[in-house]
């Protein structure tokens, strides 16, 4: 029987995600909180549906959690200032919903945000430690999934990027930047998508994974050089003798799951 999966989240990671699984013989359901994204979704032949996930549905959730496995691809909102409550409450909502619908499988989106400026080298053994209010959402609900009765896995992803969403775009022409020395931490889409196929597919429950590209480029030198091929005005930094940083290692998920990566463009 075609294995049925829902996506909650079809939006710039989980619409490429949703279109690969139809195009691995899945059955798709998708969530969009736009009625305006219905037909794109329709076209994909992925079975949409409406609702935004707030203190309870907002919209018609109707069978969407009848499925076998759930992609949970919800992050959390960064300009939310209650974002460490209200970000793992709503997953625990949708998880019990879930739960409630006879899914058994979930995958996670988490974040490298997580681990903070560690000033090292994080794997997946490293103990979080969040600067931000996103990042300490984040830990929080990892930490409750991991209790729960639904085999879980985690993917924690570095910084996205890919069509019409270069890094370079969004620092282009600021100034006065601060750690210009650092290495950055990025992955593109196409392997992010690659990385919860991968998971599915080899049916690799019950642990999480690192998804970055190899590179660790100098904050500097990336985005000058992404922002004189793009034709940008370049972003300027600060010199400093301190640099606050971390390098999200990705061996296992290479390892385990045998992918690999492209070269950052």
């Amino acid at each position: 029987m075609t294995k049925t999966i829902s996506v909650l989240g079809c939006g710039w990671l989980g619409l490429p995600l949703a279109k690969q699984l139809v195009k691995e013989g899945f059955q798709v359901k998708g969530s969009t909180t736009s009625p305006s994204k219905v037909y794109s979704l329709e076209e994909a032949q992925i079975q949409p549906y409406v609702f935004k996930v707030k203190e309870t549905f907002e919209g018609e959730v109707k069978d969407f959690f009848e499925a076998d496995l759930l992609v949970l691809n919800i992050p959390p909102g960064r300009r939310n200032p209650n974002v460490e409550t209200d970000h793992p409450l709503q997953v625990e909502l949708v998880v019990k919903e879930a739960i409630k619908g006879g899914i058994q499988q979930l995958v996670f989106i988490s974040s490298s945000s997580v681990y903070g400026a560690a000033n090292d080298i994080v794997t997946e053994t490293t103990i979080p430690a969040p600067s931000t209010g996103s990042g300490r959402a984040l830990v929080k609900a990892e930490r409750w999934l991991q209790e729960q009765a639904i085999a879980v896995t985690i993917l924690r992803m570095a910084g996205l990027f890919g069509p019409k969403r270069h890094p370079a775009r969004f620092l282009a022409g600021k100034k006065d930047l601060k750690n210009a020395a650092a290495p950055i931490n990025l992955v593109q889409l196409d392997d992010a998508v690659a990385a919860i196929l991968s998971v599915i597919q080899q049916e690799k429950w019950g642990t999480l994974y690192n998804v970055c590209a190899d590179e660790h480029p100098q904050r500097k030198d990336y985005y000058t050089q992404k922002a004189a091929a793009l034709d940008l005005d370049p972003p300027t930094f600060l010199e400093e003798e301190v640099t606050t940083y971390k390098i999200v290692a990705n061996q296992k998920i290479k390892a385990e799951l045998g992918l690999t990566f492209k070269v950052l463009n």
